[in-house]
């Protein structure tokens, strides 16, 4: 059992004057912070070991149930092929993308799932616009979206190595809302988690990559170049999250230095979601009643 179960709580809902598709809007398991749309946040007040009372055994039992969840309203959702529901995952290196993925949707029918991770753009996509090859992977109808690394990424690290001006990057801010606000108003679900870990656990994770055979093939030299830059990073995510958290899509903080908690959160949270959408199986074809297989 858990040392104490909190309530779960729904995430900021989209204002009457700003209605959506999806009325209930997104939410956010207990444990996790919501960033409030048009505020600013700090992220440094985010206590990234935060075990929302849990214990280890107990969160993995608890994940098992959340996993069922997603995986009988993904079916449901398939089926509908009305909506699609897209979770956008960011996190610095070794923030646990990777691994938040692999345990939040096992077992999903993979027919009915799709995961992109986003790494340098090629020479095409930089022939094109910033959101064009985002915009290319979106869920279709009836489908989970999972984007690791995503459209973030041309206000994050474009931005911390300074490859495009700082009057480029900036004006990317409204043009991401804006895109987002698109999806929205097509029937994409936006739900996106930026997974908080600690420059501590960054360090102990870099080092066990390095000490350990099995994870030696994770690990690139060009991590340590990277952690130097850990201040301009939690500045960019931190500015990032108070300019793109919106009724529509908010962003959700989950704390990331215990992988089973953040496991646990980011599954509820995701089930929650889809159950507040609540796809539904169609009508039976007109002129079924009766059939008989012979």
């Amino acid at each position: 059992m858990s040392k104490k179960h909190g309530k779960r709580h729904r995430a900021a809902t989209p204002a009457a004057d700003d209605a959506t598709p999806w009325q209930d809007g997104p939410r956010a398991a207990s444990g996790i912070v919501t960033v409030v749309p048009g505020q600013a946040f700090d992220l440094g007040a985010v206590d990234s070991d935060a075990d929302g009372g849990f214990e280890k055994e107990a969160a993995g039992a608890a994940l098992k149930v959340e996993r069922e969840r997603i995986s009988v309203l993904q079916e449901r959702l398939y089926a509908e092929r009305k909506r699609s529901l897209l979770v956008v995952f960011q996190a610095i290196d070794t923030g646990g993308k990777d691994g938040t993925i692999r345990n939040v949707f096992k077992g999903v029918n993979p027919q009915g799932c799709r995961v992109w991770s986003f790494k340098v753009p090629s020479s095409d996509e930089l022939d094109q616009d910033f959101l064009w090859r985002y915009h290319a992977k979106v869920p279709g109808r009836g489908l989970i979206g999972v984007f690791n690394r995503s459209h973030y990424e041309d206000v994050l690290a474009v931005r911390v190595k300074e490859l495009v001006p700082e009057t480029v990057w900036r004006e990317r801010y409204g043009l991401i809302n804006d895109f987002e606000r698109l999806l929205t108003l097509s029937g994409v679900t936006v739900l996106k988690f930026f997974l908080h870990i600690s420059k501590d656990k960054q360090k102990e994770r870099l080092e066990s990559r390095l000490a350990e055979p099995d994870k030696a093939w994770k690990f690139d030299p060009a991590d340590l170049t990277e952690r130097k830059s850990w201040d301009a990073y939690q500045a960019a995510f931190a500015d990032a999250l108070a300019r793109c958290s919106t009724p529509y899509a908010p962003w959700h903080v989950v704390p990331a230095n215990r992988k089973w908690y953040r496991n646990l959160v980011v599954s509820r949270t995701v089930a929650d979601t889809l159950e507040a959408m609540d796809p539904q199986f169609p009508e039976p074809k007109d002129g079924i009643a009766g059939l008989k297989v012979v």
